[in-house]
């Protein structure tokens, strides 16, 4: 009864330590490294590849590479192409932790556990944060030498050691290892149990390479729980994770004695032999499929029908060539900043329903969408630096001064977007409900919005007085409706129809609706003065 207390409680928290430092990890995954992550793995599949090894190491989760990979793509950030490599280079780079196990680190996490508790506890800064990952870092191999004391006692166990070192059904060993992983979320945890069990003598390569085949392909599961809320293109991209995993497990059951037979040449411990199998087994999968990733996707293509919005992440129109003219230089920032004000009007479209109809996979379309706009904002920044730098003229000297506001504003637009959404997450997760009311007034504010977006983008394109006109007018409409909304949601929470915890998101949800029609009427603004600039200049120009 003690052993089986200690098998689980290792089992626990190894699970506890990876997600923990996963998690960790990725919060401190800031925006700037997202976007030259992006930059690296799309250039071809190899970078792709290396990119996957990489970050599984780093996140120490092949999962949450995979996952972060579905999400990406499925927000449109990265074509179902480029992501193969990944999801190719993520199978690769898991392998590292059970490396680990083998060398017997596990020997060592009481260290690691207090040396990072201590840094975590007195640490400040960026040490703080490295002793916390330590530590978590150390739980994952505190937890796996629990499992392995639990473990040693059962060589004394004749018949559970007849029944792992005895050669049993492959398939057996294959669902085992498969449903194991898909219950932990992780092909880790069980391969790293069998290498412990190898360690202590208490398996035979034989059953335990199956049940590793079996745990890569169940470690696939949580990709696909991922896409059930992502676009076509996030389905693609777990369906082929699953399909690299399947293809490679049948074609190494089918070849398990000539498997086996490579393993115990290269060593004869069981347990560095599970580890290799391991390796192997992903680097087969690897070097067969990166070589074919473009008939592959045609293929899955073919299986999963269907089109998905692209949305790349970098300028489509910030043309370096065309900056000795900076008349044509502009134009470009003029279209890119149309471009990256639809996707703002993208991300609101998305918030507003999210707060009646909240849907996480929907909620991290738009948080991914916001670093799109982010860094367009950053490049069309650079790219107006590097026009200032040339000799302009008065009217183009006040463009470039309108276009680097407007970008800001869209910006803003974004930021405001993504906090509504923050906000409809809260209320989800709070089980906060609006009354119908509620709902009503910020669907109605809500299209007011969307239409004043709607009407700056179309001013970005070709000015119009008669827009301009619309959406100042539109705006007071919109500060009147929520100023009477805010009585309105006051009135009915001294009657007790609304909860009192709707107040506060209700209110804040509001104020970024303002906000968001505030940076439209900046823009409607900066496109009038620049315009009425232009015309004051002409008059100047006759007179003379």
């Amino acid at each position: 009864m003690k052993g089986a207390l200690f098998f689980i409680t290792g089992i626990i928290l190894f699970l506890y330590g990876m997600l923990k430092l996963s998690n960790e990890v990725q919060q401190r995954f800031s925006n700037v490294r997202l976007r030259e992550y992006f930059r690296f793995a799309v250039r071809n599949p190899v970078y792709g590849l290396i990119t996957g090894v990489l970050s599984t190491i780093f996140f120490q989760s092949s999962t949450a590479t995979s996952v972060l990979t579905v999400g990406v793509v499925s927000a449109g950030l990265m074509s179902f192409y480029r992501s193969l490599g990944i999801i190719l280079g993520a199978d690769v780079g898991t392998t590292f932790t059970v490396q680990l196990v083998v060398w017997k680190i596990t020997d060592a996490a009481p260290l690691i556990i207090a040396f990072a508790g201590v840094l975590w506890v007195l640490g400040k800064g960026k040490w703080k944060f490295i002793g916390e990952g330590a530590f978590y870092f150390g739980l994952i191999f505190f937890g796996l030498s629990l499992v392995s004391d639990a473990a040693a006692p059962l060589k004394n166990n004749p018949t559970f050691v007849r029944y792992l070192l005895l050669a049993g059904d492959p398939f057996t060993g294959l669902v085992v290892g498969l449903v194991f992983a898909s219950i932990v979320h992780s092909s880790a945890v069980p391969i790293s149990i069998l290498v412990v069990l190898a360690q202590h003598h208490l398996i035979a390569l034989d059953n335990a390479l199956p049940a590793v085949f079996g745990a890569n392909i169940g470690t696939a599961v949580t990709a696909i729980l991922a896409a059930f809320v992502a676009n076509v293109n996030g389905k693609r991209c777990a369906l082929s994770h699953f399909l690299f995993k399947l293809f490679g497990a049948v074609i190494c059951i089918a070849l398990l004695p000539y498997f086996s037979g490579v393993l115990r040449m290269l060593t004869a411990d069981i347990a560095q032999q599970i580890a290799y199998g391991h390796l192997l087994f992903n680097i087969v999968i690897a070097a067969v499929f990166i070589f074919l990733l473009k008939p592959f996707s045609y293929l899955v293509e073919y299986i999963l029908p269907g089109k998905a919005e692209a949305l790349p992440l970098w300028p489509e129109y910030l043309d370096e060539r065309l900056l000795p003219d900076p008349r044509e230089a502009l134009e470009c920032v003029r279209k890119e900043l149309h471009r990256e004000l639809v996707v703002a009007k993208t991300m609101s479209s998305r918030s507003f329903s999210l707060v009646r109809d909240f849907k996480e996979g929907q909620r991290r379309d738009v948080v991914y969408m916001e670093l799109v706009v982010d860094n367009l904002r950053k490049e069309v920044g650079a790219y107006l630096w590097k026009i200032s730098a040339g000799s302009l003229s008065p009217e183009l000297s006040q463009r470039l001064f309108t276009y680097s506001a407007m970008s800001d504003d869209v910006e803003r637009i974004a930021d405001h977007a993504a906090k509504i959404v923050d906000l409809a997450r809260q209320k989800y997760k709070r089980k906060v409900r609006f009354t119908h009311w509620g709902h009503a007034e910020f669907e109605e504010i809500g299209r007011l919005v969307i239409e004043n977006i709607e009407d700056a983008i179309s001013l970005i394109e070709r000015r119009d007085d008669e827009k301009v006109g619309r959406i100042i007018a539109r705006e007071d409409e919109v500060d009147l409706k929520i100023k009477e909304s805010r009585e309105r949601h006051l009135e009915r929470f001294h009657k007790r129809i609304c909860e009192a915890e709707a107040g506060p998101i209700f209110i804040e949800m509001l104020i970024n609706l303002e906000r968001i029609s505030d940076h439209c009427q900046n823009i409607a603004e900066y496109i009038r003065d620049e315009s009425q600039g232009r015309r004051l200049q002409a008059q100047d120009i006759k007179s003379r």
